[in-house]
């Protein structure tokens, strides 16, 4: 009954729509997408982010403006296995049959969403690997790592040319400042987080799966399977903090707070409080690796 209320304001509002934008628009689902669409892209589109800053891209429901506006952009590039394409991107295609779509996933390599374990190391000690867990989803969160990022910015750049081959030169070499970018964005990181002595954090909700990885870090979360925790979970994860001499908890805006306000009390870790999807890919990235050195 949602979705049908929906459609009917979205098929008022399109019917009601006067004229197409006079310039060229691409969408995308979430802001890093446009951070790196407009570094390549330059003046020649305007990119349209659909998931607005302080929603979660895993449960938001598109308004039928802004269906309307994806309806008059001349391309969309998609993210990859996030909730909201999953559950929207099949309507937005089928109702948009001339919208041209670009996967920025492809060729990147997933993790899978995994549940919490702590496994016996060799030595004796516990070694902990606490991940959120969707029954073998595939995590998403691919730009929170410079890899991620890197393949992000191909696809981009890719979809850019084949929009608009005739000012392919113009997007090659915006695209090059942009990996140039990355890249040191990648040096600087590896250089800060060498001398860490505490490899593992926690955070609510698991998006930076991808950057832990890249930089031999262990993700701790609060989140449990989508679901808020049970007080022995609680413990667990308090305990797991405290062998493993824990410093930081990641809080975000899209989620409850009091239980990493509950567990950084609990360990004394420091509470910072960070956007992964923030607009400014580099500026993000840079602050969540200095949140992790030692005080």
């Amino acid at each position: 009954m949602k979705h049908f209320y929906f459609f009917i304001s979205w098929i008022l509002l399109v019917s009601c729509q006067s004229k197409p934008l006079s310039e060229k628009v691409i969408s995308v689902t979430i802001e890093p997408q446009r951070f790196f669409a407009e570094k390549i892209a330059g003046d020649k589109y305007k990119i349209n982010t659909v998931v607005p800053v302080g929603q979660s891209p895993e449960t938001y429901d598109p308004t039928p403006q802004q269906m309307v506006q994806i309806g008059q952009s001349t391309a969309y590039l998609q993210i990859g296995p996030i909730g909201f394409e999953q559950a929207w991107m099949k309507s937005i295609q089928e109702n948009n049959p001339d919208l041209i779509c670009f996967d920025l996933s492809e060729g990147v390599g997933f993790i899978a969403n995994k549940e919490e374990s702590i496994h016996p190391h060799p030595d004796g000690e516990e070694c902990a690997h606490h991940h959120h867990h969707h029954h073998g989803e595939l995590d998403p969160h691919i730009w929170s790592s410079v890899h991620g990022a890197r393949q992000i910015a191909a696809n981009t750049f890719k979809a850019f040319v084949a929009l608009d081959k005739e000012n392919a030169a113009f997007y090659q070499a915006n695209y090059a400042l942009l990996i140039d970018e990355i890249e040191k964005t990648g040096e600087t990181i590896k250089q800060l987080l060498k001398p860490v002595l505490s490899r593992t954090f926690i955070i609510y909700h698991p998006a930076l799966t991808y950057f832990a990885e890249e930089n031999n870090l262990t993700q701790l979360c609060i989140e449990m399977d989508g679901k808020e925790p049970s007080p022995a979970q609680l413990k667990e994860l308090v305990d797991t903090a405290r062998n493993h001499n824990t410093q930081v908890v990641f809080v975000q805006e899209e989620f409850d707070q009091k239980n990493a306000e509950l567990i950084a009390k609990e360990t004394g870790c420091r509470i910072i409080r960070i956007n992964p999807l923030a607009y400014d890919w580099q500026k993000e990235m840079m602050h969540i690796a200095k949140s992790l050195m030692d005080e």
